[in-house]
């Protein structure tokens, strides 16, 4: 039955079906044609599929993200990282590379980190003389950011499948994210001084402190989340509330960039994201009963330890096939797909299941800038006005960067395991 069903699934996905409902078919024909469970226990299990607290996350950091995109937040994160780097050469470009790692410290999430970022700088970009395509590239790129520093979406739904601490991933992807970060900024430092790209004047003391005043109440926002987290004061699910308060109450009473009237709009937005986000979680459910009953998973990891044994082998493997599934599906999709599969194949082998997590999110980053799906090409193409093909190429030397990190990453456990170490043992 699973080998038909993974058959079916790969005909609707070629046939360009969207993947909740390509899921939910495959699944549903397969037990309906070889098995005798009754048609009720699958709307059963599409519903109690997303009883679980940690995805509760899920919409408040959604939420969370466009509430912090209409107060103000990503404008004044921007003014603040220029003022410190507008002197070096690429200054705007490590600029949008800062403010995009400040972004996801408090979004969660790619496409966002994309839009709030690279909305305001790529065109600014241009205006100061940098090539569209340069411009387009590192904002694309940086914008990956925002699943790998937490909070992270993709995180919060690797730990529902696994039974894994969110909490830990969070903390555990905090050193990646920043060694990421650091690669991106040389790396755009080193095209901007090759291409010759104008310096800004230093900004004056003055500058530097009206515009860190402002941020200031932006800057707090990454304090209370992950140091509520690591400080045991609530939850992740409990911070992604906190979130939404805190940004209503910057965005409303102390920027004074967000209105009430607002609110309608930023609900509704949220409403949608979420909307697919579930449906695609409760389907991806529905197919691993199917894995499930059927010992997929087990059978799978008996096959790879006979066939594979080394442990760094089995990472690549699983490298390959990430880097391929990110050209075809969203992170969610793959996350709830593949996830579990991967983790009973290396809990044999001793790998750390949060370092797995870490592993498979960077995979995620990468497939954001992967076409013919990656949906920071698609954001990146809206804001700038090029071509899809064209973005793809604009993101090429920036995505070699992602996956040097990735690389790195994945054969020193420790740049993602030193942080969690320290805090729980």
């Amino acid at each position: 039955m699973a080998l038909t069903v993974f058959l079916l699934l790969g005909i609707l996905l070629a046939a360009g079906i969207p993947i909740a409902i390509s899921l939910g078919l495959a699944t549903t024909i397969g037990l309906f044609v070889f098995t005798d469970i009754p048609m009720m226990t699958v709307s059963q299990k599409l519903f109690t599929s997303l009883e679980s607290f940690p995805l509760m996350a899920v919409p408040f950091f959604v939420l969370a993200g466009n509430i912090f995109n209409t107060g103000g937040v990503a404008q004044r994160l921007i003014n603040l990282t220029n003022v410190w780097v507008r002197h070096i050469h690429g200054g705007l470009a490590i600029a949008g590379v800062l403010g995009c790692a400040i972004f996801a410290a408090i979004s969660g999430s790619s496409p966002a980190t994309v839009i709030a970022i690279g909305g305001i700088l790529i065109p600014a970009m241009v205006k100061a003389g940098y090539d569209r395509e340069y411009a387009v590239g590192i904002m694309a790129n940086a914008g990956t950011l925002g699943i790998l520093i937490p909070p992270s979406i993709p995180m919060i739904v690797y730990g529902f499948v696994t039974n894994q601490s969110v909490g830990q991933l969070f903390i555990a992807g905090i050193v990646p994210g920043l060694m990421l970060t650091a690669m991106l900024v040389v790396t755009s430092y080193i095209i901007a001084r090759r291409r010759g790209y104008e310096r800004q004047a230093p900004a004056t003391c003055g500058e530097r402190a009206k515009a860190t005043l402002e941020a200031l109440p932006s800057l707090t926002l990454p304090i209370i989340i992950i140091g509520g987290i690591y400080g045991g004061i609530f939850t992740p699910t409990e911070a992604a509330v906190v979130a939404c308060v805190a940004g209503l109450v910057i965005g409303l009473f102390v920027h004074h960039e967000m209105t009430w009237r607002d609110l309608p709009k930023i609900l509704a937005d949220s409403a949608k994201s979420t909307s697919m986000l579930m449906l695609i979680i409760s389907m991806a459910m529905l197919f691993g009963y199917i894995l499930t009953t059927e010992m997929i998973p087990q059978r799978l990891s008996q096959a790879v330890l006979s066939t594979i044994g080394a442990p760094w082998m089995v990472l690549v493997v699983i490298n390959i096939i990430l880097l391929i599934a990110g050209c075809f599906l969203e992170p969610t999709s793959i996350i709830l797909i593949l996830g579990p599969l991967f983790y009973a194949v290396t809990a044999p082998l001793g790998i750390n299941p949060i370092h797995l997590g870490i592993i498979i999110t960077m995979n995620m980053e990468v497939g954001m800038i992967t076409p013919p799906v990656g949906l920071n090409l698609y954001v990146a193409s809206g804001i700038s006005g090029m071509k899809l093909g064209q973005v793809a190429r604009a993101s090429l030397p920036w995505s070699l960067v992602l996956l040097l990190a990735l690389l790195i990453v994945t054969y020193v456990p420790q740049i993602a395991l030193w942080l969690p170490n320290m805090i729980w043992h």
